[in-house]
């Protein structure tokens, strides 16, 4: 299933992080977009945007 590019589908989160691991320098790509969406959405709503994104995430066995 692809990532939607609306707010919260994970799909800007992905590009980003793609996009950071290609410049050098750094190392985790991952936590850099975090920091980026925290400052940019804010703690409560990007943690609100990750928490639905964790619900849609699939669990062991491929289960939600």
């Amino acid at each position: 299933m692809a990532k939607s590019m609306k707010l919260g589908g994970g799909g800007r989160f992905a590009k980003l992080e793609g996009e950071l691991a290609r410049k050098p320098g750094i190392r985790n790509p991952a936590a850099v977009a975090a920091s980026i969406g925290r400052r940019k959405y804010g703690p409560k709503k990007f943690g609100g945007l990750a928490a639905a994104a964790k619900e849609k995430t699939p669990g062991p066995g491929g289960t939600y």
